[in-house]
């Protein structure tokens, strides 16, 4: 049974139990009042045939019964002791006779009673009584007063049909009305069943439910389940570009290991066939064999270095995305940033190398690393060495707003506007670069990761042909540390 159904079945039950009560105190009311006057006029009634039972002048009772209620009321009278039974004028014409109780049972017996006799009902009251008859003791008897009460019984039932059909059509109608507006409220959750059914199918995890609803209940459950909907679509949407972007990952770092790993099994094969020539083999002279050695032992030695690198910047970036942080203490800008400096002069380049005034950086701190610092500033300093093949590469710091800004530009060949957002993707080398200078293009991720986790920020400017500037912002500590 579906919970609208539930819904209506509830209400219409606690209804219907509201409209009996209804009814039934309606009906009670009624029937109260209108047999309570009848009782009322039976009571009094009973009382002046008492006192005019034996007032007749010569001593025989007479069928005084009757009352100043004309027809409408009925009256008997029965005697035990003489076996007489005594009938109002109106009850002898139509040869009317209520049934008499047992004199045992007469007190257990007294009160009001209803009776049908011919098909017509009566209210009867009787009550026991005691007849003086010729000045003799008190003879024992019954009274009894009715009344025809076809009329209240024909109002009444009337009544009842009304309030059974009334409460019949209310319920049926509530019923209706009530699983119309069930369903309306509870359309939305058939929209939050048709999402979820989208969502296990797995075909759209962008569609949102439609909802206009008041913020009420079912309002704030949509507005969540929508925003559940919105964080699963931006986590599996980033789950997607994780596989993509390990798949490429895996892509490029097989195609970039493939390259050394050629080129050493090629270096090697030739070694073999070298070094397992005949002594007596005039092809290659002994001076030839020995040079052939040393240049294919130096470019194993080169390509297992680049091998070495990349294997040491593919384990930070996996340290990286396993969420893996560093010990960060205060760390002093002058000293680090002027070692910096003094290290990378001896940098392989061609450009000519320039350090700004770094004086202005005493006394001041950022909480960090120091190694990953200076290898996140080696990083843009050894790009601008090998993209600068003439200018100049200059270092230099700036200071705004609790912030230092470490600078690094070059006179390079700069890059394309189109290609600044990817420069910091794995793998990626500008297009120029390709075949020019040496790289994996794995720096850079590298660098933008530190960056991240010591709260900072880089700002790129870059025109092609004429160089690149790298601005890496870092929060500044208030205070220098206690030593």
């Amino acid at each position: 049974m579906s919970i609208r159904l539930r819904l209506t079945a509830w209400y219409s039950g606690i209804l219907a139990v509201m409209l009996l009560v209804l009814s039934g105190v309606i009906y009670a009311f009624v029937y109260i009042n209108t047999y309570g006057d009848l009782k009322n006029r039976l009571q009094n009634q009973s009382h002046q045939v008492e006192l005019k039972a034996g007032l007749s002048p010569d001593g025989n009772l007479q069928p005084v019964l009757g009352g100043p209620a004309g027809q409408s009321l009925f009256a008997q009278m029965y005697i035990y002791d003489l076996d007489r039974l005594i009938l109002s004028p109106n009850m002898t014409e139509i040869k009317l006779k209520f049934q008499v109780p047992a004199k045992e049972d007469l007190h257990n017996q007294e009160g009001f009673l209803q009776a049908s006799y011919g098909g017509n009902p009566f209210l009867i009251y009787q009550r026991a009584v005691d007849v003086t008859l010729n000045n003799s003791l008190p003879a024992p008897a019954v009274l009894q007063v009715a009344v025809y009460t076809g009329e209240q019984v024909t109002l009444l039932n009337r009544l009842k049909n009304i309030l059974l059909a009334g409460s019949f059509a209310t319920l049926l109608a509530a019923f209706t009305f009530g699983l119309f507006l069930a369903r309306k409220a509870m359309s939305p959750i058939g929209k939050v069943i048709e999402a979820a059914n989208g969502i296990q199918t797995g075909t759209d995890l962008s569609s949102r439910i439609v909802y206009d609803g008041p913020q009420d209940e079912i309002g704030r459950l949509i507005e969540t389940v929508n925003s559940m909907l919105g964080r699963m679509e931006s986590f599996y949407t980033g789950l997607e570009e994780a596989y993509a972007t390990q798949r490429r990952f895996v892509s490029d770092a097989s195609h970039e290991l493939r390259t050394p790993l050629t080129t050493i099994r090629g270096n090697i094969d030739l070694l073999q066939k070298v070094w397992e020539m005949k002594p007596d083999d005039s092809r290659m002279s002994e001076a030839d064999i020995r040079q052939l050695s040393i240049e294919s032992v130096k470019d194993i030695a080169d390509e297992a270095a680049r091998m070495s690198r990349l294997v040491a910047d593919m384990l930070s970036l996996a340290r990286a995305d396993t969420g893996r942080t560093f010990e960060i203490e205060p760390v002093a800008l002058e000293p680090m940033m002027t070692e910096v400096a003094r290290r990378a002069s001896f940098l392989t380049r061609e450009a000519e190398w320039s350090v700004g005034e770094m004086g202005h950086l005493n006394g001041k701190y950022i909480l960090g690393n120091k190694d990953y610092l200076q290898q996140m500033m080696f990083i843009f300093i050894d790009n601008a060495f090998k993209y600068t093949p003439a200018g100049e590469v200059t270092l230099d710091a700036l200071l705004y707003q609790n912030q230092v800004g470490i600078r690094i530009s070059d006179t390079g060949i700069g890059m394309d506007k189109d290609e600044v957002p990817h420069i910091f993707d794995r793998f990626y080398r500008a297009d120029e670069s390709r075949g020019i200078t040496e790289g994996i293009g794995l720096g850079l991720s590298i660098a933008k990761w530190i960056i991240e986790e010591h709260g900072g920020s880089v700002e790129v400017v870059t025109r092609q042909g004429e160089g690149t500037t790298f601005v890496i912002w870092l929060p500044l500590l208030f205070a220098p540390p206690l030593e």
